[in-house]
């Protein structure tokens, strides 16, 4: 919390020879109360116009910053060839002047992020955090061969499936196969193991070292994060709350925006109390747009 920042520009962080540089920027300002800085990181080929609508009708305390990772859809094919892509995250951690109060990340990402943050200093580490759509296992062995296997021939299909809810116009069913299957092959075999592996280190991430609080936010119809296993994160965590958004899949963010922000403003106002602005924007007068129902909630506190 702090001091606002300049708006629009990128912050480049060196991402090494084999990926293109860590961005970060800021990309809604804070329009009342103390500012609470939040940044948000996609996942694998994703890019940061998935948290746009999320941004714009956050709290007005929030002051949004976004991440474009190496691992997005516009990034060097190389980046999974060398090192541990964990460490990119400390990369735009670092890059938000002022420091991250509440981190935010979706899909791949996730485990990255749940990793990195363990290994942090309690004095520098985010407040509180936000995890997507997560990949998580309690045991090792909860993978078998069936798994790798899954998501390696329904890859292709979960990007058709993200392309169709994240394009702002329709797009010809030919035509949004293809660039699915472009896509999938700039991933590529080195990411695909990456990701892979990235999901295999979930049993051993160190749940009590993340004594913090923790929204994990999961679709009950995500054809590619299963809901076991974001019951399964919250449940292993100290302080976790787990979000179920009805009728919404692996993109709650983009599908269901509203209730998104709504859970989002709402583990910001119990961790920063004292920050609460006088209302959303962009949110109906009086509470929760008509027509949006409430996102199924369970409280974990193991």
């Amino acid at each position: 919390m702090g001091t606002q920042h300049g708006e629009g520009s990128w912050i480049r962080r060196n991402a090494g020879p084999y990926a293109d540089e860590v961005l970060v920027r800021r990309t809604r300002q804070a329009s009342a109360g103390e500012p609470v800085r939040v940044l948000a990181l996609h996942g694998l080929a994703g890019t940061d116009t998935v948290w746009r609508d999320c941004a714009r009708i956050a709290a007005p305390e929030v002051e949004f910053w976004a991440a474009l990772m190496p691992w997005g859809a516009a990034g060097k094919e190389t980046w999974s060839h060398r090192g541990d892509p964990a460490a990119w995250i400390g990369q735009a951690l670092d890059a938000v002047p002022g420091g991250v109060d509440v981190l935010i990340a979706h899909s791949f990402s996730t485990g990255l992020a749940l990793e990195f943050v363990a290994a942090m200093d309690r004095v520098v580490r985010p407040a509180a955090v936000v995890v997507v759509a997560p990949f998580h296992r309690r045991s090792p062995e909860d993978f078998a061969w069936h798994t790798a296997t899954h998501y390696l021939n329904s890859y292709h299909g979960f990007l058709d499936e993200c392309l169709r809810v994240g394009s702002r116009r329709p797009l010809d069913d030919d035509i949004r196969r293809d660039m699915a299957l472009r896509v999938r092959d700039r991933v590529g075999a080195y990411g695909f193991l990456r990701f892979f592996d990235t999901y295999l280190r979930s049993p051993f991430l160190d749940t009590e070292a993340l004594d913090l609080p923790v929204l994990v936010v999961a679709g009950d119809g995500d054809p590619f994060a299963p809901l076991d296993d974001a019951r399964g994160l919250a449940a292993a965590l100290p302080h976790a709350r787990l979000r179920v958004f009805q009728d919404c899949g692996h993109l709650p963010m983009e599908e269901q925006p509203q209730r998104f922000a709504d859970a989002v403003d709402d583990l910001i106002r119990e961790t920063f109390p004292s920050a609460g602005g006088d209302g959303r924007q962009g949110a109906a007068e009086g509470g929760r747009p008509e027509g949006i129902r409430p996102a199924h909630s369970e409280r974990y506190t193991c």
